[in-house]
């Protein structure tokens, strides 16, 4: 038997049928089938979608109505969020400085004293006289500057006692023919022309304004801001000087509407003149229970009072400074602001 080799010499391989698929009962040869392709597809996708949804609408059209409501609200509510937060955390980068660059950052305690008129003398020697300060009618009583040097004495005497204490004068431009002078320069000149009652030395560096507030919840929340902004951080405690009177007012419903801790938080009162001191108190109940009813401020008489006290039209620059509480700012409703705050547990 002779066994032939395979080698390069030897003939061609023939084949027994062409390439691709052959039918045997024909005879022919079929074309070999080309491989579906598996690449994506999105505009494809996108219309077998839609005719799905047209499909569906036809037979249940409210009922793709209200998932499609349902949606659109989830991705309005889901981008608020987090453009609020990309915002404040924004905000908040632009405040990151240096530890040192705040001005007064070994400062932990806030003593906020509330103005309530606007001195207009070109003389601070009449500090004490009615004639020196712009008065409202209802604040025309005899001894009535008094007490507007009263409250200031007693918020200078205060953080002289603490060191670690930043004082605030705190009010606006409030009086349209008082000019455009805020409240809190009127007092801190006031304070100036008094050397500080004696404690120059202790007060005068550590003394600033807060010149933005319009009405007694501003002075808090405002003055809270500027603490901010100007120690890197929020108060450990609060001091608020006013009357006597507010001291529910400031003490119940303005802490609580900013949910300081009450163990935290402590108020000076100084008397009312004699001659004003019934008309003052029947005023405090009833905007006291205005307050009750809206203790953001934002609504009704007392945002119609607060829009009042600014006849120069100030653009209020918080909560730039104070970006972690930007939503308390922001908040109107008669329940408690629900979100998360620095000093609340």
């Amino acid at each position: 038997m002779n066994i032939h080799s395979y080698g390069s010499g030897s003939p061609k391989s023939f084949l027994a049928y062409p390439r691709g698929d052959f039918d045997l009962e024909s005879g022919s040869a079929r074309k070999a089938r080309k491989p579906k392709s598996s690449s994506f597809q999105p505009i494809k996708m996108l219309k077998s979608l839609g005719t799905r949804i047209q499909y569906y609408y036809k037979l249940h059209p409210l009922f793709v109505f209200l998932i499609s409501l349902l949606f659109g609200l989830t991705v309005v509510i889901i981008l608020s969020v987090y453009e609020s937060r990309f915002r404040a955390m924004s905000n908040y980068r632009k405040l990151s400085v240096g530890y040192s660059d705040y001005p007064f950052t070994k400062l932990q305690n806030l003593v906020m004293v509330a103005g309530h008129s606007v001195y207009t003398s070109s003389s601070c020697g009449k500090v004490d006289k009615e004639d020196s300060w712009f008065l409202e009618s209802y604040q025309r009583h005899p001894g009535q500057a008094a007490t507007f040097l009263a409250h200031i004495k007693e918020g200078v005497e205060i953080a002289a006692k603490d060191d670690g204490a930043l004082l605030l004068f705190s009010g606006g431009e409030t009086r349209k023919d008082a000019g455009p002078r805020s409240e809190a320069q009127s007092y801190w000149a006031v304070a100036e022309s008094e050397e500080w009652f004696g404690k120059k030395e202790a007060v005068r560096w550590k003394a600033l304004t807060e010149e933005h507030a319009r009405d007694s919840f501003e002075n808090l929340l405002f003055s809270v801001c500027r603490f901010r902004e100007l120690t890197g951080s929020y108060p450990q405690n609060i001091t608020v000087v006013s009357y006597d009177f507010k001291e529910e007012r400031f003490a119940y419903l303005h802490r609580s509407a900013i949910r300081f801790p009450e163990s935290r938080f402590f108020y000076s009162g100084t008397a009312a003149s004699l001659t004003s001191k019934e008309a003052a108190m029947k005023g405090e109940a009833l905007v006291r229970a205005q307050f009750q009813d809206d203790p953001y401020g934002c609504a009704g008489s007392l945002h119609r009072k607060k829009l009042g006290r600014d006849p120069f039209h100030r653009t209020i620059p918080y909560p730039n400074g104070c970006p972690e509480i930007e939503g308390l700012f922001k908040y109107c409703a008669a329940a408690t602001y629900p979100g998360s705050l620095p000093w609340a547990s």
